[in-house]
């Protein structure tokens, strides 16, 4: 590996200067970037069982490319689909593909169809499938509703003192929840006019999913199990005048959020849900709600000329934000042109005027925050307010000469302060969102109801505060790098929530760290480092396995490098003070070496998180972006006479 230590600086400069043009060249003609968001074949497929559920003419050109593109994922190892690129067999996933690829019209006698109904059936049926999936075959008559867990729709008249109430959960979870309270309660069928059933799919015993999940305790399991068999038999004697009322405030909740043709909390199954609400409620098609809401599924969609699939959201606030700090670590002056351009285009999408859902736990805070999508104004994010404002704030005379940032900044500051946990951490949407036990309802199966605070947020978080000068006594600062010093693995490490996984964590701790600034000697950093330099790849590169999100947290699985996975242990290195470490030429090599004719680099691997060990999330912008602010960064730091990072990220 001698010859990957000696880096030519016309290489490097090449290699940034291919990667920066290449990047300029993807920007929207309005200044921002917005790269595909990819999951699994479950959004895809939903989105064909919606269609045929409200009984929509569909569009047979789009089924034919969505069938393309289910089949070109399926896995040739196992049969089914899996939840990310080359894993394991998904029985969910694998469900609502075949039901989606028979709604179409493949014949089951198939072999592609065969192997995965095989899957299917030595994984216990579909009736073995999460609650999400059984829901969707309820609507769809193949199950009975008796083997989905009850949630009724007076949930949301419950006070918000009791132990059960959407205040409590994640905000993903309560726009997926509230649409979802209205069709437990009428219990619709699907038009279904094609007539397409899965019988074939259900053991001939008819056995039920299992009483709790994996990470589900015995006890709490056991007691919102009985409360679970209490609700379904009460069901049928419910008072009408309180249903009726709580289906009422359902709808308000929905309406108020409805977000325009940016849907429902901007994701797929809060919008796809919102849409079969309006439609059990009797709203024509035409009706301004239900039509907005339906349009706002079909944006999502990505159609090529011989595939097609549904993306779960879009990312262009996250793409626009990281591809600025990407592009002024470049330093090109055409760069910095497009910087300032771009934000420009994120400086109006600051939400200033909207108290989201994050005021129920913290009323007196003013709004500040960016979301992640076009337009999300009840759920702005942590994570995008601090990259947004380390990015308005980096830019500068430099780049936005004679544009005014300073109040977005410091409104987008004073907004994360507001959001700091008791425990010292931030999570990406809500303070202090650790009702650990609601993740034991029947209905929590995935296991991702809450969103507590997260390693990697926090250190954007603080990355962003000592940015702007708050000093490393200030309480906010102390409180978070006690929280980062406790949560720290033993290995090193830090758990990534929303990156895949140990190394994403580990790179935005150390880069919030090192913004505080905390000494890159003491033993925090140092167990880091030598965890970083440990895990590198043969190749010089980086990479994780989505399977390190494992239940017992037991640490990193190694996996084949990828581009934006070996960008961040660089850039971690980087922040610890490890620009001259021999790993980070390797790094930077393998970098150059995997660099393509377009100037960018490919990736097939899923690396970002959606919800652990259920679904995750392929950034098409990930290895566009992050390598070159990589390799900027490195030849920007050798030519410095500190070595030091001075930005938050």
């Amino acid at each position: 590996m001698d010859q990957v230590l000696t880096l030519d600086n016309a290489e490097v400069e090449k290699l940034i200067a291919d990667a920066t043009a290449a990047l300029l060249k993807e920007q929207k003609g309005d200044g921002h970037w917005v790269y595909e968001l990819e999951a699994d074949a479950t959004i895809p497929s939903e989105y064909i069982l919606l269609v045929h559920y409200l009984g929509e003419v569909p569009n047979l050109e789009l089924e034919r490319k969505i069938g393309v593109y289910l089949r070109r994922i399926q896995s040739a190892e196992h049969g089914g689909w899996a939840l990310f690129h080359a894993g394991s067999f998904d029985l969910s996933a694998t469900v609502k593909a075949y039901f989606a690829l028979k709604m179409i019209g493949d014949d089951i006698a198939a072999p592609h169809m065969t192997r995965a109904r095989e899957a299917i059936l030595a994984h216990g049926g579909a009736d073995k499938a999460n609650v999400f999936t059984r829901i969707q075959l309820a609507l769809f008559g193949e199950t009975d509703w008796n083997n989905t867990p009850t949630v009724p729709a007076e949930l949301i008249l419950l006070p918000r003192w009791f132990p059960i109430h959407l205040s409590k959960m994640s905000y993903w979870a309560r726009t997926v929840i509230v649409p979802l309270l209205v069709l437990q309660a009428l219990k619709p069928l699907a038009r279904n006019v094609r007539g397409v059933h899965v019988p074939e799919l259900f053991l001939p015993k008819g056995e039920h999913a299992a009483s709790r999940a994996p990470h589900q305790s015995r006890l709490w399991a056991a007691f919102f199990g009985a409360l679970d068999w209490i609700l379904k038999r009460v069901d049928p004697v419910w008072p009408k005048g309180l249903r009726k009322r709580a289906i009422q405030r359902c709808m308000a909740f929905v309406t108020e959020r409805l977000n325009g043709e940016d849907g429902l909390g901007a994701i797929y199954p809060a919008m796809a849900n919102s849409v079969m609400m309006f439609d059990a409620l009797g709203y024509a098609e035409n009706h301004p709600d239900r039509a907005i809401a339906r349009l706002s599924v079909e944006k999502l969609l990505v159609i090529k000329d011989e595939e097609a699939y549904c993306q779960p959201c879009v990312s262009p606030v996250w793409d626009t934000a990281l591809a600025c700090h990407a592009l002024m670590e470049a330093g090109d002056e055409h760069a910095a042109a497009s910087v300032a351009q771009a934000l420009q285009w994120l400086k109006p999408r600051q939400v200033l005027d909207v108290a989201g859902d994050w005021a129920e736990e913290r009323p007196g805070v003013r709004p500040g925050g960016w979301a992640f999508q076009y337009n999300n104004a009840h759920y702005p994010d942590l994570d995008d307010t601090a990259v947004v404002a380390m990015a308005l704030h980096r830019a500068g005379e430099q780049v936005a000469p004679g544009a005014d940032y300073s109040e977005a900044i410091a409104r987008g500051a004073e907004w994360i302060k507001g959001l700091q946990s008791r425990n010292g951490g931030y999570a990406a949407f809500d303070a202090d969102n650790t009702y650990h036990y609601l993740n034991n309802i029947p209905f929590a199966d995935h296991g991702a109801l809450l969103d507590p605070p997260t390693e990697d947020v926090t250190g954007r978080c603080i990355g962003l505060l000592a940015q702007l000068g708050e000093k490393p006594d200030s309480p906010y600062i102390k409180a978070a790098v006690d929280y980062l010093a406790r949560v720290q693995l033993k290995d090193g490490s830090w758990f990534g929530r929303w990156g895949v996984n140990y190394i994403y964590g580990t790179w935005s701790a150390l880069a919030g760290l090192n913004a505080v600034p905390v000494d890159p000697q003491t033993p925090m950093i140092r167990k880091a480092v030598e965890w970083l330099v440990a895990i590198q790849n043969e190749d010089g590169g980086w990479g994780e396995d989505c399977d390190s999100y494992k239940l017992d947290y037991s640490g990193y699985e190694r996996a084949p490098s990828t581009a934006s996975q070996t960008a961040w242990a660089l850039l971690g290195l980087m922040a610890a003070g490890e620009v001259d470490h021999p790993a980070v030429a390797r790094g930077i090599a393998y970098l150059r070496d995997t660099q393509e004719e377009d100037g960018l680099w490919g990736q097939e691997h899923y690396t970002g998180g959606g919800f652990p060990r259920v679904f995750y999330l392929r950034y098409h912008g990930y290895p566009k972006f992050f390598p070159l602010w990589a390799v900027a960064r490195y030849r920007n730091l050798k030519a410095s006479n500190t070595r030091r990072v001075v930005y938050g990220l």
